[in-house]
């Protein structure tokens, strides 16, 4: 399906509604209610069998009495009559459907199977619908004025669309963007998806005119990796670039279940989504709230060129709670120029504070904050500005908006306006008309202007492709048929061979069947060396006592060997141990973890972030969806709260970042050529000075079951 497919849903020139009622408590009365008297300019037909009219306009028994061309049919019948219904709107030669109707795949399998009849019937005849099970769309330009929704309210015209998968969020966003008097270029309510996702909408609002900012209500993607591409391109790649907002629901939900591996375990279905938005340049928000504060500061479409932030107040508090907020959203107080300071003093009383923040004192009238902006607002250190006014009783409150209007008039820089406390008023209209968001607390504006700062960080970001690796795949694919042969997983030292072959850095290891065999293999070494137990079935080998370190000679290894055998057929007796495990001793340095999980539905998922046993309890990792870019790896590295430790701290030298970078984008690699590799984790990694690399200490590579097909990733992260 094309966005080009969707034209006749938004801009129809003729309205056919489906079960169109004259009872005032029925859906259908109170869709063809909105169109009817909304103002929808084209023709509009209801279709019911029983009734002569509706709202006084003739009504036609089925749609293919309907004398002349029908774009658009609104379908709200019972599920049972939507298929034969949808079969004769194919017949009428309608392009496009909106099916309110519930009853599908929501309700269980019988509902299922209409649905997919609908979707096959929808696919043959390439017309496409929005739903089922939704609250419907509403396209507000006065050219069109359709509202084809059973909401109570039509929304004001902007520049702003919105799209849910949630119909009763919908009503709600629609009574609260009234309030504070937002509009909407599109508005649609996606249901349960059997056609037009929010992929389709997607393309379609990237190249749409009329919008500017696109919000979403996501509870599930149906392609991620083409959400990837599709929404990399909306909001940094196109011409006209713009930004998406989402709010994903479920943030609280264990998403992951019992698994094998660390990156199973800390991998659950939020981490892939915020891997997902990450990747496509998509912002998350939490609350509907902060996605509207977002999209209004976004709508006005002028955008900093850094985090460096201004701030101008009447009032000492709400500057520094401005100020503790901006700190904290990642945005910069930045230091005034003298240039600055000598003219703010030539406009400012004496008791005014000519720092950053800005204060012009309580009694302020609209010259100083004339002059304040004008003087701000030309200082090169500074790249947006936040106004916050303190009504007192001798403020002039409109002259004030009207000033900061004109000085957002005057500048390319955005200007975000805290009018504490208000919530009406004539100075905010001022604000509005002027096209300066304004917000009741300063926080709410700080917020929104880090976000704004994080999109263009986005937008201004290197480029980077996928990068690949010379790598000998032939052994490695032998090896995992033939572990998948035998229904099992890659042994350690099959594990250690696949990474070399694909070239990490790992250390010397050899195989030994017994203490003798490992003191021999320990001497020809060289000490200290590390012993592990060898088993398939072992795979938290500390946990019983399959680890000995830092191993110093002969006799020391062949007791060693002896010790971790006794140890696990004590512990876990039904353990097949191959043997044990000589691996030379890394020397010390810094330990990361590198894992990949792959999901069923959106493929593998890479994670990162410092290693050993904790890593469970710190949680403190990133994700990505392999593959990933030059840049993704880099990301994922600085994105971790612990950078500081790889970055060097009092006098510490730097970790080889370059080195830990290359070995996740070896790993992308490996998740992309071996879709049957289920789990697996690199732990620890460890690296060391920057231009000394990093070694490969522990790792554990899990197979797919036989039967559960795996998912080869598509190319397109970052």
């Amino acid at each position: 399906m094309t966005s080009g497919s969707l034209d006749t849903l938004f801009n129809p020139k003729s309205i056919a509604v489906i079960g169109a009622s004259r009872r005032a408590e029925a859906v259908g009365h109170a869709v063809f209610k909105n169109l009817h008297r909304g103002g929808y300019k084209g023709a509009l037909y209801p279709v019911n069998p029983k009734s002569p009219d509706v709202l006084g306009v003739k009504c036609f028994a089925s749609i293919s009495e309907i004398p002349g061309p029908v774009d658009l049919a609104v379908l709200i019948v019972p599920a049972t009559a939507a298929v034969p219904t949808f079969e004769e709107c194919l017949r009428k030669g309608v392009k496009s459907a909106v099916v309110i109707s519930a009853g599908f795949r929501e309700v269980g399998p019988d509902g299922a199977a209409l649905e997919k009849q609908l979707a096959d019937m929808a696919v043959r005849s390439g017309v496409s619908f929005v739903g089922p099970n939704c609250l419907g769309i509403i396209n507000p330009d006065p050219a069109v004025l359709m509202n084809a929704s059973f909401a109570q309210c039509t929304p004001m015209e902007g520049n702003i669309a919105f799209v849910s998968q949630s119909g009763a969020l919908c009503t709600a966003v629609l009574e609260y963007a009234k309030g504070i008097n937002v509009g909407f270029s599109k508005f649609i309510s996606l249901g349960n998806k059997a056609n037009v996702t929010e992929l389709e909408l997607l393309e379609y609002l990237g190249r749409d005119e009329k919008t500017d900012v696109i919000l979403m209500y996501v509870e599930d993607v149906m392609r991620p990796q083409e959400m990837i591409r599709l929404c990399r391109k909306i909001t940094g790649e196109n011409a006209k670039r713009k930004p998406i907002l989402a709010i994903k629901s479920g943030r609280t939900i264990q998403g992951a279940k019992a698994a094998s591996s660390h990156t199973g375990s800390l991998a659950g279905s939020e981490e892939i989504y915020d891997a997902i938005f990450a990747q496509s340049g998509i912002m998350r928000v939490d609350t509907v709230g902060e996605l509207f504060d977002c999209a209004v500061a976004f709508g006005s479409k002028k955008f900093p060129k850094s985090n460096r932030i201004a701030i101008v107040t009447n009032a000492g508090g709400p500057g520094i709670m401005a100020t503790d907020a901006a700190v904290r959203f990642g945005l910069e107080i930045a230091p005034l120029e003298a240039g600055t300071v000598a003219e703010l003093k030539k406009h400012l009383p004496a008791s005014a504070a000519f720092g950053n923040p800005v204060d012009v004192i309580g009694d302020a009238q609209h010259g100083r904050y004339e002059a304040a902006l004008k003087g701000v607002s030309k200082d090169p250190n500074v790249d947006s500005l936040l106004v916050i006014l303190t009504p007192q009783a001798m403020t002039d409150t409109d002259e004030i908006a009207r000033v900061i209007g004109e000085t957002g008039s005057e500048t390319d820089k955005p200007i975000l306006a805290c009018f504490m406390g208000m919530v009406e008023g004539e100075g905010l209209k001022v604000l509005s008309q002027k096209r300066i968001p304004h917000y009741v607390f300063p926080e709410s504006a700080a917020k929104a202007l880090s976000r704004m700062s994080q999109f263009m960080g986005w937008v201004q970001r290197p480029r980077t492709e996928v990068k690949t690796f010379p790598a000998n795949h032939a052994p490695v694919r032998k090896m995992i048929e033939t572990a998948s042969r035998e229904n099992r997983n890659l042994t350690d030292l099959e594990t250690f061979e696949a990474l070399r072959h694909y070239g990490f850095p790992v250390l010397p290891v050899e195989l030994c069947a017994g203490p003798a065999e490992a003191g021999r293999a320990a001497e020809h070494m060289g000490y200290p060396v590390v012993l592990k137990i060898n088993s398939p079935d072992v795979l938290h080998k500390f946990d019983v006592g399959g680890v000995r370190l830092n191993i110093g000679s002969r006799a020391e290894a062949e007791k060693a060997a002896e010790a971790i055998l006794s140890s696990v057929r004590e512990r876990v007796p039904s353990a097949r141990v191959l043997g044990v495990t000589v691996q030379k001793m890394a020397k010390k340095g810094r330990e990361v973890i590198l894992g990949l999980k792959r999901d069923p539905h959106f493929g593998p998922l890479m994670m990162f972030g410092l290693g050993g046993t904790y890593v469970e309890v710190l949680k403190d990792v990133t994700f990505r969806l392999a593959p990933i870019r030059e840049l993704g790896a880099q990301e994922m590295v600085r994105n971790i709260r612990a950078f500081k430790i790889l970055e060097g701290v009092r006098g510490e030298a730097q970790a080889d970042l370059e080195k830990i970078e290359e070995c996740l984008m070896r790993l992308s690699q490996l998740a992309q050529e071996c879709p049957e590799i289920e789990e697996l984790d690199i732990n620890p990694l460890v690296t060391y000075n920057k231009g000394e690399g990093c070694a490969v200490v522990d790792a554990r590579i899990l197979l797919s079951k036989p039967g559960v097909p795996s998912q080869k990733a598509e190319p397109a992260a970052v």
